[in-house]
Order: structure tokens, then C-alpha cells, then sequence
């Protein structure tokens, strides 16, 4: 019995999926495997699916989803390299979050976000994929305490750099670095920086099939303790 045209177009776009999120990480020029590519196409799926009930997103189209989440989240991977400890502040359906987790199994990330139904997903999320390096927090940034400090605190929606230096402060050791993930640069954020903190990198991004402007903002304390390994 002859595929109808539903399954056709079904495969069709399976397969467009894959060759648009393997052209845009060979774009950003990441080492990913096979089954890395598979991961991130089922976080997808799952993002398409949930997405429908409990709007995770404001974006539908899956195409769109692959440029504007996946590779947006995949593309300040270099910025963490030396980073082991990480979490995502108003990470919501787990961007960048779940995204650098799957082609970064060696790091750790905590997921946080006060909205009760995206962490529901991301606990869904993390057991399907089989993420044992994340962990999802449903909290409210200012209560929520961790065990041990973070290397690096990321936000990519959360707030104004201000407003996430002073929600964020405790996460945060004296040697570690706070990301801010911004469209244009925030001139205005920027100017209004506690004493406390400095800017340490300004990152133009160049996310395939985005054409907006994209920019990592890069912050560290002022009052920095000595690196005891240098």
C-alpha cells in the first residue's frame, strides 16, 4: 500500500529539519554527533508538541524554531568553554539551556524558572532525552538558594542586565561571569552598571538564518578574589 500524502509531507519535513539544523551547526562550526543531532530534533518535537497546549513559545513554525532557539542557543558555545557550572535564569522551555547541555554532556546546568507548566516540561524534557547533566528548579530567582555557587550565570529573556546583576548576585562565585544573550546592544542597560561590575566582552553573534542582530554580553565583578591557580 502506496505512503498517502500526509506521510509524505510528514517525512518530507523530518527530513528538512535535518538538514537545516545540521547545515546551521556546521555554519557555526560545532562538533556534534549523529546522535546529538538526534537529541536536539527530539527537544524539538517536543517543543512543537507541548508548545500547542501550554505555550511555550511564541514561535510555531518549526523551521523558524531550529534558526531563531536552537542554533540562537547553540551559537554562544564557545563562550562557555570554560565554564563547568552553569545555570539558566528564566531558562523557560529551556533555552539555551537544554540546547548546550545536549552537545556539552561534561558540563552541568541548572534550569530555573518561576513558570510551573515550563518546568513540567523541562522535567519531561530532561527524562526523555536522558540528560543526566541538568537539572530543572521551579523558583523564583531571589528565593531560590544553590548548594554551591555557579561559574557562570546565562540569561537569554530574563531581564535587563541591571535587573539580573542584582537578582542573580548570590548565584554567582567571585571568579564567575554573568552572560546576557541581547539582540542589539543595550547601550542603555550598559550605562546603568553598578560599580560592582564591569564589562569583560561585548560578542557580536552570527546566528545562520537569523538576520536580527545578536550580541553576548559578557560581566564579571569588579572586586574579583586572586585566581589561586594562575
Amino acid at each position: 500500500m502506496p505512503p498517502d500524502n500526509h506521510s509524505l509531507y510528514g517525512q518530507s519535513l523530518k527530513n528538512t529539519k535535518r538538514t537545516r539544523l545540521q547545515a546551521g551547526i556546521h555554519s557555526l562550526d560545532i562538533a556534534c554527533s549523529p546522535s546529538q543531532v538526534d537529541s536536539l530534533l527530539v527537544y524539538l518535537d517536543m517543543l512543537e508538541r507541548w508548545n500547542k497546549a501550554y505555550n511555550l513559545t511564541a514561535i510555531r513554525d518549526p523551521l523558524q524554531m531550529i534558526d531563531l532557539h536552537l542554533l540562537d542557543s547553540l551559537a554562544i558555545l564557545p563562550f562557555i568553554d570554560n565554564s563547568s557550572h552553569i545555570i539558566d535564569v528564566g531558562t523557560g522551555p529551556g533555552l539555551p539551556g537544554i540546547p548546550l547541555s545536549i552537545i556539552c554532556p561534561g558540563k552541568t546546568f541548572t534550569l530555573l524558572d518561576s513558570n510551573g507548566k515550563k518546568t513540567r516540561f523541562l522535567f519531561q524534557a530532561i527524562n526523555e532525552l536522558g540528560l543526566a547533566n541538568v537539572t530543572e528548579v521551579n523558583a523564583r530567582v531571589e528565593e531560590f538558594q544553590p548548594t554551591k555557587p555557579f561559574d557562570t550565570v546565562l540569561s537569554r529573556a530574563f531581564s535587563s542586565i541591571p535587573d539580573m546583576l542584582v537578582n542573580c548576585s548570590h548565584l554567582i562565585s567571585d571568579q564567575g561571569q554573568f552572560m546576557a544573550m541581547k539582540g542589539k546592544i543595550p547601550e542603555s542597560e550598559l550605562s546603568q552598571l553598578d560599580k560592582n561590575y564591569k564589562v569583560s566582552d561585548l560578542c557580536r553573534l552570527v546566528v545562520p538564518g537569523v538576520e536580527g542582530e545578536r550580541h553576548l554580553v559578557k560581566i564579571t565583578k569588579t572586586n574579583r578574589s586572586p585566581d589561586l591557580n594562575l
